[in-house]
């Protein structure tokens, strides 16, 4: 099968075998790789020598790119592999949508809190993840998604402020936190965006952690920006990659014929 993780700038995709009744390690692909959604006709290229007889795709980029992506998918895998798109169901497996408008969740989120409960079942968890925004999420060791945050991503947040604030420069490459209290304008930005990403992240899992008496939250950290901001944070965390894929990779062992 062919999972697919089209996210606001970038797709990433993964072969794996069809699901079977015998357990199958999450995160173990046939082949795997990632394109911006400039590159997609040269993904379809390289999808048609794939053996694909069932396709499913989170997409959160928009009707545009689901349209354009459908053709593609149509004209590389044909009429023997259906696509499927993945929505945000009320329950899947032991994962329950607690969202106030089930349907309104975003499916990357959805799909990323089931990753994590694959990899770590049983355990209250905070799922960040940091892409173009940084969402983070809270699922209880009972299966329960309560809900989350979202707030603008590492790039976004420092390419806002300087568009926004004449005098502060644009910040590209160096992401690099030298000094908490910076004595130079770049310096100080990169600290303030990248304080503002742990901070939200240390505080969700220290608010979590007061619903448990032992206090014991798993924390996951994935997503594009992950590795950098991942080594900032106080707390114990796990850096999963590829997780909305390994999301979608455990909802096809829990779903047949009918997707979301």
């Amino acid at each position: 099968m062919l999972l697919i993780d089209v996210g606001n700038t970038r797709i990433k995709w993964a072969s794996a075998p069809l699901p079977s009744t015998e357990a199958q390690a999450p995160g173990v692909w046939l082949e795997s790789g990632s394109a911006a959604h400039s590159e997609l006709m040269e993904l379809g290229a390289r999808w048609s020598r794939l053996a694909v007889s069932r396709v499913l795709v989170s997409n959160v980029a928009g009707a545009q790119l689901h349209e354009r992506l459908q053709a593609v998918l149509e004209a590389s895998v044909g009429a023997q592999a259906p696509v499927n798109w993945f929505a945000s169901p009320l329950q899947l497996g032991a994962l329950r949508n607690g969202y106030r408008q089930p349907a309104q969740l975003g499916c990357d989120r959805f799909a990323a809190a089931l990753g994590a409960q694959r990899l770590f079942p049983q355990q209250a968890l905070i799922v960040a993840t940091c892409g173009t925004a940084t969402t983070i999420d809270a699922v209880s060791a009972d299966g329960l998604f309560a809900g989350g945050m979202i707030l603008p991503g590492l790039g976004l947040m420092a390419t806002s402020l300087a568009r926004s604030t004449a005098q502060l420069p644009h910040i590209r490459e160096h992401v690099e936190v030298t000094a908490l209290f910076a004595d130079n304008t770049d310096d100080a930005i990169i600290s303030g965006c990248i304080n503002a990403q742990v901070g939200a992240i240390e505080r969700a899992v220290a608010m979590q952690a007061r619903q448990y008496p032992d206090g014991k939250i798993r924390c996951i950290v994935a997503g594009g920006s992950a590795a950098l901001i991942a080594p900032y944070l106080s707390i114990e965390h796990e850096t999963v990659d590829n997780l909305v894929l390994i999301g979608l990779q455990t909802a096809a062992t829990h779903l047949s014929t009918q997707l979301c």
